[in-house]
């Protein structure tokens, strides 16, 4: 199905505005659907070049903390893939016996004032703290001057601008890097290409999707934006099923099963790609808005279409696993699948550079403490 009905309003999901966007949709009204959206785009695109004009010419409106502040973010709508590079850096950082916190909005956060994101990551960092507020400085100070961390993780922070950070990491989607060449409504940017400039590194998440010279292609684009930022590329590699008890299956079990996929996420495209990847036979989809809240109507529209499908299994992201949190819906077992993040070139480069800017920071300010 490709359209989710929640409190009785049917919503535009993420595979139908991507099919919008980039012309897939065809005939009058789509076109004339394109046509106000690029109406829209203009004075969007017009106030976003102003609010970073602003922050380029004033840089006393970024509050810098005495803290390193590195930032994983974005140039297009979600979906790149950011939460498992946001899992490698912490663990990377831990690993250098660094105390790391993750800083985020929260966006979407249930009434238990965390949202799916921060859920998922509490499970797989334990050891790391997550703040979300929608003032990242003040849970940058709280941090720093109450839990004593020595690095922050800025998740999705590029267009965040009010919290000065130390190193900015930009993670473009292989299958779509530039939102359709459009700034939302119009297209998936979240700014004009032009905010590239302000990245130190790029990297090109899920590039084992495209042949290497739409890689290279990709490459010499952002080059011209920013020639400064190293590059990097990655792929997004399925490791195993888990469920909301914890209990672990070997990927294998998906091989020549019949799947429905489950999922709220801004790029369901790619978590499909992933299962039909580990051998899955999608007999079904039930695809639901970025960071959506599970109603009861809403578990029982999956179980509807689960009963229709008759599927060995209901298979969904970690991020929304925290969220349904049943190990069956009806007679059908429910799963999620993990992801990782595995670097295909740059990664050493990728990590001395946020080693450096780390370590820089923390010397100048254990300099002026001295």
């Amino acid at each position: 199905m490709n359209r989710k009905t929640g409190r009785n309003r049917t919503v535009l999901n993420a595979s139908d505005f991507y099919d919008l966007c980039s012309g897939r949709k065809r005939g009058m009204g789509p076109s004339l659907a394109r046509f106000g959206l690029r109406l829209i785009e203009t004075p969007y695109a017009v106030s976003m070049r102003l609010r970073n004009w602003r922050f380029d010419q004033r840089p006393n409106l970024s509050v810098e903390v005495s803290r390193p502040v590195i930032s994983v973010g974005n140039l297009t709508l979600g979906g790149t893939g950011k939460t498992p590079v946001v899992k490698w850096l912490a663990r990377r950082l831990r690993a250098e016996e660094l105390r790391v916190a993750i800083l985020s909005r929260g966006y979407g956060a249930e009434a238990s004032g965390v949202n799916d994101e921060a859920l998922e990551l509490e499970l797989a960092l334990p050891d790391v703290p997550h703040l979300q507020d929608r003032d990242r400085v003040k849970i940058a100070n709280i941090a720093i001057d109450e839990l004593d961390m020595q690095v922050l993780l800025l998740d999705d922070g590029f267009q965040h601008r009010r919290l000065r950070r130390d190193f900015d990491l930009v993670l473009l989607d292989a299958t779509e890097p530039f939102g359709f060449g459009h700034v939302f409504p119009r297209g998936a940017l979240r700014e004009p290409l032009s905010g590239l400039k302000r990245a130190n590194a790029v990297c090109l998440t899920r590039s084992d999707a495209i042949p290497s010279t739409r890689r290279e292609e990709i490459r010499r684009i952002v080059e011209r934006f920013a020639p400064q930022a190293l590059w990097s590329e990655a792929r997004h590699a399925p490791q195993q099923l888990v469920n909301s008890s914890g209990e672990a299956a070997q990927l294998s079990q998906l091989s020549g099963r019949k799947v429905l996929a489950c999922c709220g996420i801004g790029n369901p495209a790619a978590f499909r790609a992933s299962l039909t990847s580990a051998g899955a036979l999608l007999v079904g989809q039930c695809e639901f808005p970025d960071h959506h809240g599970y109603t009861l109507d809403d578990i029982e529209l999956i179980v509807r279409e689960a009963y229709r499908t008759n599927p060995d299994f209901i298979v969904t992201t970690c991020k929304d696993l925290v969220k349904l949190g049943e190990d069956q819906l009806g007679k059908f077992p429910v799963w999620a699948l993990a992801i990782e993040v595995a670097f295909l070139s740059g990664e050493t480069e990728l990590m001395s550079a946020i080693r450096v800017a780390c370590r820089d920071k923390l010397a100048s300010e254990a300099n002026v403490e001295s």
